[in-house]
């Protein structure tokens, strides 16, 4: 088994050297230039052979070798074929890195073979809009409105664009989350509002809206008034439990300056109130992001200090079990230092085992294997160059190949 393995790889890289480029999947070399190569593969290899070795192609070879001739055309368009490559390439969570706040232009990092690619988002019209990825899926909206609402599939480019819930307009906070079934082709997406309630500081209407694809329809599945509290825009759903983040607005204690809540999908028809079963943060924090590892909530937070907790002091992550908080990890000091001790605010996302951090206004993408409890810092980004100064935000993305909305 090992030697046909090793046989296997060894064609890859034959196929690998005989594909020509494909503009419209740019892979980036260290200093920005696109890399160009040419790839041959004995003809008499019977198309379920060429099939597995063509699945363990990095993804842009894929789309070079749909253009080698009408045979691997048809044999990487095959859905078994899509469904078969995407459990290779899926092994690891891709992160797209925007460039700009007023332009979705960015560079999406492959973390197994340490290459950035130069990929266009569809649908996306500036880099600050709300995003949430789940299984291949990635689904934006606006910032201004939330009137625009798209769910697409950033490796082939399909996408399609959502009815707008009811009543969402022009809210103080919202919250977007993703939630693909593996099973099925369907997926849910929640968004939870949170509005000043008029001439008031301390009240906030709450109301969470629950999109099914199967349905195609939007339901307003709660609603409820906080008193000192308001929801933010940090939010996830964990195998079928949405949870997220809300802020004091009453002058708390710096302790108490977050909170968690959850909803349950299954029990949309309780009479109880999310706030009695409000969840403590395990510290002061600087800032909190909110990810599923592998349907387990994993959070990753800035560790305010005790005297001044708006001053960050290092980085931790911790798992969600029943509702306290397991500590993971804190980033090392040396990292630490490296990644910019002075943002007291930063993006992170992660799925499976991969969590990534990045700096913000910066290029530097830190990412922290789970299983491994290993952190290493990504190849640097070729946009560094080109774009100076202009990099803020990020998200991570399984690439897949068969998930379409």
């Amino acid at each position: 088994m090992e030697g046909e393995t090793s046989w296997i790889y060894h064609c890859v890289d034959e196929v690998s050297r005989d594909i020509s480029g494909y503009d419209s999947f740019l892979e980036l070399s260290d200093d920005g230039n696109k890399e160009a190569t040419v790839v041959s593969v004995d003809s008499i290899l019977p198309n379920d052979l060429l099939e597995r070795i063509l699945a363990y192609l990095p993804i842009a070879s894929i789309f070079r070798a749909g253009s080698v001739c009408k045979r691997w055309q048809e044999i990487v368009s095959s859905p078994r074929f899509l469904w078969n490559s995407s459990r290779v390439l899926s092994q690891k969570p891709w992160y797209f890195m925007f460039t700009s706040s007023d332009e979705p232009v960015g560079y999406a990092y492959d973390p197994i073979l340490r290459k950035w690619y130069g990929i266009e988002l569809p649908c996306i019209e500036a880099s600050n809009w709300f995003n949430t990825s789940s299984c291949g899926l990635v689904c934006f909206m606006d910032y201004d409105s939330r009137s625009q609402l798209y769910v697409c599939n950033p490796i082939i480019k399909t996408w399609k664009k959502l009815e707008e819930p009811p009543g969402l307009k022009f809210p103080d906070y919202s919250a977007l989350a993703l939630s693909v079934n593996r099973k099925s082709p369907g997926y849910t997406i929640s968004i939870v509002k949170s509005k000043r309630i008029q001439g008031n500081f301390i009240q906030w209407d709450l109301s969470v809206h629950i999109y099914d694809s199967e349905t195609m329809t939007w339901v307003t599945s709660w609603t409820e008034v906080l008193f000192g509290w308001r929801g933010g825009d940090e939010s996830v759903i964990c195998d079928g439990v949405l949870y997220f983040l809300i802020y004091s607005t009453s002058g708390a204690a710096p302790e108490n300056r977050h909170g968690l809540l959850k909803y349950n999908f299954s029990n949309r028809s309780s009479h109880g109130m999310l706030i009695q079963n409000f969840i403590p943060v395990p510290c002061p924090l600087t800032c909190g992001r909110l990810m599923n590892l592998k349907e387990k909530l994993v959070m990753v937070g800035g560790i305010g200090k005790q005297d001044r907790p708006d001053i960050i002091k290092g980085i931790g992550i911790w798992v969600l079990h029943g509702e306290n908080w397991e500590e993971v990890a804190r980033m090392p000091h040396k990292l630490f230092q490296g990644f910019g001790e002075f943002d007291d605010v930063f993006a992170s996302s992660g799925t499976d085992d991969l969590i990534y951090i990045q700096s913000y206004g910066a290029s530097t993408l830190l990412a922290f294997d789970m299983n491994l409890r290993s952190w290493k810092w990504s190849q640097k980004c070729p946009v560094t160059k080109r774009f100076p100064l202009q990099l803020f935000t990020g998200f991570c993305f399984e690439p897949r190949l068969e998930i379409a909305p």
